[in-house]
């Protein structure tokens, strides 16, 4: 059994957050693999089936999320997961929009959701880093990843969370290199804007 999180905040206000790239691509996941209809439980909701050549749990914390590690503890506990055997998908500030990175372990960089999850279960997992740009200063990154993604980001978003989706078996069959270059073979084709930090970095070099 694998288990696969995705991190946001619950409710309609926050459905088209950055924040919630993790929520829209677990979404996508369970539509796509026909994994059944969403139940409550563990703080959360739950959907399972198999991706591939997987079995599957797939959790959505219904706590905020600076608190989804209390869900994802119940969710280990019960299906008795090993830390190896859990991927989280989250939205990535220190990337460019669109760009994904696979790694295991590490800090949390300053995400609210993944320092819950450490705490609750340390960090020794799989993330799925998923880029959403950084607006520039400290300061501005919690608006940030509150804010809707604008029309203008519909078009990349929607073909980062298919083409992660579409590759996800890859993903648990630890191809990750092959699973990043398809992501990122995808991407090509759609413009993504520069982050804010990205744009001034730009400035000063030229």
């Amino acid at each position: 059994m694998r288990l696969l999180v995705g991190l946001g905040n619950p409710g309609s206000g926050y459905a088209n957050n950055r924040h919630n790239l993790g929520f829209m691509t677990v979404d996508e996941l369970v539509e796509r693999y026909n994994l059944g209809a969403w139940r409550g439980k563990f703080q959360g909701q739950v959907a399972e089936g198999r991706v591939g050549n997987n079995k599957v749990a797939v959790l959505k914390p219904t706590t905020f999320m600076n608190e989804s590690g209390r869900a994802l503890n119940e969710a280990i506990k019960f299906y008795k997961i090993d830390l190896d055997d859990l991927v989280v998908f989250f939205d990535e500030i220190e990337l460019a929009p669109g760009r994904i990175r696979v790694k295991k372990g590490g800090g949390h960089a300053g995400h609210n959701g993944i320092r819950s999850l450490i705490s609750h279960i340390s960090g020794d997992f799989w993330r799925v880093r998923m880029g959403v740009g950084h607006p520039g200063h400290k300061d501005r990154v919690s608006g940030y990843v509150l804010q809707d993604f604008a029309k203008s980001d519909q078009d990349w978003v929607r073909t980062l969370v298919n083409a992660t989706v579409d590759s996800t078996p890859l993903l648990l069959d630890g191809d990750h290199n092959r699973f990043m270059s398809d992501v990122a073979r995808a991407m090509n084709d759609v413009s993504t804007p520069l982050s804010l930090r990205d744009a001034i970095k730009a400035e000063k070099e030229e």
